[in-house]
């Protein structure tokens, strides 16, 4: 078997597995006039050459003049949690199908493009949106491409890169401020290529450490950071004073910089088009959160993009939304996420019902009507609040649902209401959240209730600047406390810096920001726990609680969690960075910087249970408990963190 191809031992997508294979080398035995073109052969070679021989691998058919070139995309960049929400495996690479005639290549017809993990080929939501960013992108890039353009683009960079040497000289005295990839996993095409896997960043430290003069970057907040070679600051006329880092911390905030290269950039040929669609998809990847499903255009939210991928709320994109089959994923999600799921709709009726709904009942439902597919039964800009209400009303009981098939489930709550299944869709899709049940194992002993949850909100590309910043300033954690009602809206708009906005509700007398702090009975009152709403029970009213929960769960092996209580109180527990942005006034904190704030754990009370309220974030047996449950180290300025 020759090396310049891979054979293949699964099925290939259109189920033609006893097609004949053979790998370049041995194409002797089918039609002489069938080649291999050598443009391609250059531009898998180029693959080969800047990542892996793995990175690439292709198949012929015979005697048919088709060829599919498979590029592996590793997505190992991505945290585990991010992956989960996003349901990806993260040590699987994202293969990239692309069929493309074999004669010809860039001079024959446009290829076609499949999507998918070799885990997960059917089901893959993350791969139909990648699939119509990459399917665009080729044929943009297709009315103009040629074997005959690439080569020229190619002949004329190795011009460049004869013995003078002299763009090696230009390009190592400015390696500094050369474009990096968002994704640190992506390797860097700079100059001449090495033949090996991808080089990880701190290749690059050695380059700066090297470096025998000073030099300063601005962080996303504009602070400017001064970086040199023997450890002294360096102060700047006129700017605020610097803070002095290490090269490693540099790198990270180097890495986390907004200057970085626009995801939708289109990435140079001169190195092929498949490591050009490699590249453009190494763009796309960590940022596809930040961009609509359907017609990829940048969402608009209150505080930046959110965690998980989403459609916008144009009439169009929430039509073709219905027909990209990502609404499966609400298959799942009834069937093994009953509690979440509840807690959604729970949330979402608390919003409904409140006074204050036409404020922050956002976003208002984009559901089609599923009796005239053209028209939206639920309209942002035609709203029915009272419809809505009944709809809602018609949701049954979570744990009914967990009882029968799904498909029973639906024809049930098609007889109720035929709003009501869809209106469900709409409620769990449209969270861009990452909220997970915890186990037993991992909940917080201290906070006295088996409702605790792990919520994620941030995107990556938020992440990544909050680690950054943790480097450099360290962390802590604090309560941030809010009714029920808005929980709609922050699962799906982010954490809001509300001051002085027709959000706020509890006046900002401290100040523009978020307000947090570590005492948990001042965030139990900012979620409206005591308000008149519950009470502290006494001993004989928790024993007469246990008893009647036992009762109802020998009754019923699966008992439900939320929708028979309207009286549910929610508070998040929060990592903020603890920089000199971070206002402390006594125990309430504010941090104007949303970037600076996110959340990590979830926490519901219902019918009158009531927190301990003497719960203290900063007392060392409580972070001591909370980093056993996350796993990480405790974070302090300089520290690696998580």
């Amino acid at each position: 078997m020759s090396s310049g191809g891979e054979c293949w031992a699964e099925e290939d997508s259109d189920g033609d597995s006893d097609c004949e294979e053979f790998m370049y080398g041995i194409q002797g035995h089918f039609a002489s006039d069938l080649y291999r073109h050598p443009q391609l052969e250059a531009d898998i070679g180029a693959v080969r050459d800047i990542y892996t021989d793995r990175a690439v691998s292709v198949r012929e058919y015979g005697p048919i003049d088709d060829v599919d070139v498979d590029l592996q995309i590793n997505i190992g960049f991505l945290d585990e949690e991010v992956a989960n929400a996003w349901k990806v495996v993260r040590t699987e690479p994202i293969i990239l199908r692309l069929r493309f005639s074999l004669s010809q290549y860039l001079d024959g017809p446009e290829p076609t493009v499949e999507v998918f993990q070799p885990s997960s080929k059917d089901g893959f939501g993350l791969g139909v949106q990648l699939k119509k960013i990459l399917c665009s992108f080729v044929s943009a890039q297709w009315r103009h491409l040629s074997n005959e353009l690439i080569r020229a683009q190619q002949k004329k960079r190795h011009s460049w890169f004869k013995a003078g040497g002299t763009i090696k000289k230009f390009r190592a005295g400015l390696s500094i401020f050369s474009p990096v990839p968002k994704s640190p996993c992506v390797p860097l095409i700079q100059g001449p290529v090495v033949k090996g896997p991808p080089r990880p960043p701190e290749l690059r430290v050695t380059r700066l450490i090297s470096r025998s003069s000073p030099c300063s970057m601005k962080g996303p907040k504009g602070e400017l950071f001064t970086y040199t070679p023997n450890a002294q600051s360096v102060l700047v006329p006129g700017a605020r004073p610097a803070v002095q880092i290490s090269t490693k911390q540099l790198i990270e905030l180097f890495f986390s910089s907004q200057a970085l290269i626009h995801c939708k950039s289109v990435p140079t040929l001169e190195y092929g088009f498949l490591v050009q669609i490699m590249k453009y998809s190494e763009q796309r990847i960590p940022t596809l959160n930040e961009y609509c499903v359907v017609c990829d255009e940048q969402h608009v939210f209150q505080n930046g993009s959110m965690l998980k991928p989403a459609v916008c709320t144009r009439e169009l994109c929430v039509f073709s939304f219905y027909t990209l089959g990502v609404m499966s994923g609400a298959v799942e999600e009834v069937a093994t996420g009953a509690e979440v799921v509840d807690l959604l709709v729970a949330m979402c009726r608390a919003a409904l019902e409140s006074a204050r709904k036409s404020i922050i009942f956002d976003p208002y439902p984009s559901v089609v009507d599923p009796t005239d597919p053209k028209s939206l039964a639920f309209n942002p800009k035609k709203r029915s609040y009272e419809r809505l209400q009944r709809a809602l009303d018609s949701v049954m009981s979570i744990r009914e649902m967990t009882q029968g098939s799904y498909l029973e489930i639906k024809r049930q709550m098609d007889k109720i209401d035929p709003l009501a299944h869809p209106l469900l869709q709409w409620i769990i899709s449209s969270n861009r959240s990452h909220i997970v049940k915890l186990p037993p194992s991992r909940q917080l002993k201290f906070m006295h209730t088996p409702h605790q949850f792990l919520l994620l909100s941030s995107p990556p590309a938020k992440e990544a600047r909050f680690r950054a910043a943790r480097k450099l300033y360290g962390s802590t954690f604090a309560f941030h406390g809010s009714h029920i009602e808005n929980w709609h809206s922050i699962l799906r708009n982010g954490l809001v810096n509300a001051s002085y906005t027709k959000l706020q509700l509890h006046g900002a007398a401290y100040g523009k920001g978020i307000y947090l702090s570590p005492i948990s009975s001042i965030s139990f009152g900012y979620s409206g726990m005591g308000k008149g709403q519950h009470h502290m029970p006494s001993k004989e009213e928790l024993v007469q609680r246990y008893n009647r929960m036992n009762t109802m769960a020998q009754a019923r092996a699966v008992q439900s969690r939320f929708l028979q209580s309207r009286n549910l109180n929610c508070i998040a527990l929060c990592e903020v960075i603890t920089s000199k942005d971070l206002q402390k006034h006594g125990n309430i904190w504010v941090c104007p910087v949303s970037d600076h704030v996110c959340t990590r754990f979830f926490f519901v009370y219902e019918d009158g249970q009531v927190g301990d309220a003497n719960i203290n974030t900063q007392d060392t047996h409580v972070q001591r408990e909370i980093m056993s449950v996350i796993g990480m180290q405790p974070s302090s300025p300089h520290s690696d963190g998580l």
